[in-house]
């Protein structure tokens, strides 16, 4: 009979955080692949619990990944965790999550805190819609190329950062977005230095040009403004709605597609459209 693969959440700082039904499960299985068995054994040992464990990382993915599921569908069950937070979220667990589902092996979240969702969460940033990109690319030219592609993205986005990175990718978000653009600053969150700032892109250049970064970052970037309304006289739209009815189109229905896209009342262009027509007429 097939196992079962849950895809558990791990505290993202505080140990506190462990759910209790992680905690349960993590003694359950019959294996954990972990994405570094030592960090992964600290949490075991907090926890009173030993298990055999496999390592599953960004460099042994497609062997160590084989061996796993095989096991599973041997009739194993397996946790899979990463150091901190949702597995398979801008991390390795990805590959295998798909590979089981391929396989018709049962996957089952365990889930807890999230880094991004609980730096959007404190951030002050809009939380209706939000991107998660997760770290930027290493090469500069493609990097770039990735804040080109979202310096018009109105929706809140949600970075991950290493604090000898933090320097240069404030500038580069900088150089993208602008400095007077909104950002919130997570660092250690959950942890004994958490600290949570809410500032500019510009004034986050200037504080840490004079204060190195330490620790690990979640940036939360507030998306671009909608383009301000096009500012259109009354003759402007009038224009407009005439140019309709020259092209076929009734004089009221021109006027109410036209009072849409300028904020004009409906009545107003069409009493101006009138008075137009009647002028040529005469």
């Amino acid at each position: 009979m097939t196992g079962t693969l849950y895809i558990v959440a791990t505290p993202i700082g505080n140990l506190q955080d462990l759910t209790p039904r992680a905690a349960a499960t993590f003694g359950a299985v019959d294996f954990i692949a972990a994405e570094d068995t030592r960090v992964t054994l600290k949490l075991l040992n907090h926890l009173g619990i030993k298990k055999p464990m496999v390592s599953y990382y960004e460099h042994n993915l497609k062997e160590r990944g084989a061996q796993i599921l095989a096991r599973i569908a041997a009739g194993e069950s397996c946790a899979l965790c990463s150091d901190a937070g949702m597995p398979a979220v801008s991390d390795p667990g990805e590959v295998i999550v798909t590979d089981a589902l391929a396989m018709g092996i049962p996957v089952v979240p365990v889930p807890a805190a999230s880094a991004a969702v609980t730096a959007l969460a404190v951030s002050g940033q809009p939380t209706g819609r939000f991107t998660f990109e997760g770290f930027l690319p290493v090469n500069r030219r493609s990097r770039l190329e990735r804040l080109d592609e979202l310096k018009d993205e109105r929706r809140t986005m949600i970075f991950y950062e290493a604090p000898h990175k933090l320097r240069t990718t404030l500038d580069d978000l900088c150089a993208a977005f602008g400095p007077q653009r909104s950002i919130t600053l997570c660092r250690e969150l959950t942890k004994l230095h958490e600290t949570i700032t809410k500032t500019t892109i510009g004034q986050a250049v200037e504080w840490h040009a004079e204060n190195a970064p330490r620790g690990e970052y979640v940036l939360v970037v507030a998306g671009a403004e909608p383009p301000a309304p096009e500012q259109v006289t009354l003759e402007q739209a009038a224009d407009r709605a005439l140019e309709r009815c020259a092209a076929g189109e009734k004089l009221t229905a021109a006027a109410r597609a036209v009072a849409a896209e300028t904020g004009f009342s409906k009545s107003e262009i069409y009493k101006l459209c009138l008075s137009r027509q009647e002028e040529e007429e005469v």
